[in-house]
């Protein structure tokens, strides 16, 4: 087994704490604001989302060499030195204009991308040609790796044509109730790493919307064994993920905390 030396712990360290949680959380609530604003297919959201959230902001820190002398600096680039929060801001559209390229026949344009810009960051007016070199830093950031087939929206959609399929309850539960869903969990980091674990957050979300959406006197369907049996996690492991979203989505917080001393993680 491998040793971490001290300069590797460090770069760990440094890289897990930025950029801090309450910009991190600003920064997905820009981006979701904007996909609404762009009225993004799912699969575009949530493709930018996975790309922006999970892949590019970790990345960053070593890429650019916060981590120290031995990271070295691999992208350079007025729109990393300084990092400003509107050139984050700017990143996080490059990721909807990468998606949208992905998944769109007529992917955005990026004047679109531009006027929109204009209108929502407050602190700079980017041009056409910052857009494109944005891109070419977001694209070292990913080593150009924007594969894109491990998001929980996938899983969930897949989940929920299949549960339509053998019992008509599936039609109670609605995909934008699922949605709304995993949009919530993007609010805090207590939730927000639920999103490392594509699979199983599927699972989770549609066993959340089941209880929400389905009559309880309807509850006739085996959901949670059905959800294990289909995608092999252990049943408690799933409800261990319902309780977390059920608990962030609609308890009080007062009952939160009964919740968290009553049920242990």
């Amino acid at each position: 087994m491998g040793t971490v030396d001290e300069g590797d712990a460090m770069e760990v360290a440094a890289a897990s704490g930025w950029p801090g949680s309450s910009r991190r959380i600003h920064l997905l609530q820009f981006l979701l604001h904007a996909s609404k604003r762009l009225d993004l297919r799912p699969i575009v959201k949530y493709s930018a989302l996975e790309f922006f959230d999970a892949r590019f902001l970790p990345a960053l820190p070593r890429k650019m060499g916060f981590c120290g002398a031995r990271s070295g600096r691999a992208v350079r680039s007025w729109l990393v030195e300084p990092l400003r929060d509107s050139n984050l801001q700017l990143f996080a559209l490059v990721a909807v204009w990468i998606a949208s390229k992905i998944h769109e026949m007529r992917p955005l344009a990026v004047k679109s991308l531009k006027a929109l810009s204009d209108r929502i960051i407050a602190d700079q007016h980017f041009t056409c040609r910052d857009f494109a070199d944005a891109e070419l830093v977001f694209m070292e950031v990913l080593d150009y790796n924007i594969g894109c087939t491990n998001i929980a929206f996938i899983h969930l959609e897949e989940l929920l044509i299949q549960f339509r399929e053998i019992s008509k309850l599936g039609d109670l539960v609605n995909m934008d109730v699922c949605m709304e869903i995993l949009d919530i969990l993007y609010e805090t980091e207590d939730t927000s790493w639920l999103f490392n674990f594509a699979c199983p957050l599927a699972a989770s979300t549609l066993v959340t919307a089941y209880v929400i959406s389905v009559p309880k006197q309807k509850w006739e369907f085996p959901i949670i064994p059905w959800v294990q049996f289909t995608t092999s996690y252990a049943e408690e492991e799933i409800l261990k993920i319902v309780m977390t979203i059920l608990m962030h989505v609609i308890k009080p917080d007062e009952i939160k905390e009964k919740n968290k001393r009553d049920f242990s993680m």
